[in-house]
C-alpha cells in the first residue's frame, strides 16, 4: 500500500486519468474530490462490496433451464396478394 500525505486542495494522480483532490477536512473525516473517466466506476468501500455480492448472489442462484421455445409455422406470402 502506498500512503501520501496531501494538505487541503491538493491532488493526487492515478495512471494519468483518475485525479483525487482532498476537498474539505472537518475533524477526522476527508472530503475527497474524484475525477475520473465515465467508463471507470468510483464507489464507496461497503458499496462496491454489496455489488459484488449481489452479483455473486445472482451467479449461484438455482435457476429453472428455459425450454426451448415451441417452432411456430409462418404462413407462406403469397407473392400475388404481396403489395
Amino acid at each position: 500500500m502506498l500512503i501520501l500525505s496531501r494538505k487541503l486542495n491538493e491532488c493526487i494522480v492515478i495512471d494519468g486519468r483518475i485525479t483525487v483532490k482532498i476537498v474539505r477536512v472537518e475533524g477526522e473525516v476527508v472530503k475527497l474530490g474524484i475525477t475520473a473517466p465515465m467508463e471507470v466506476p468510483v464507489h464507496r468501500q461497503e458499496i462496491y462490496e454489496e455489488i459484488q455480492k449481489n452479483n455473486l448472489e445472482a451467479l449461484t442462484q438455482g435457476r429453472a433451464a428455459v425450454s426451448a421455445l415451441p417452432k411456430v409455422s409462418r404462413p407462406k406470402s403469397n407473392p400475388e396478394t404481396t403489395v
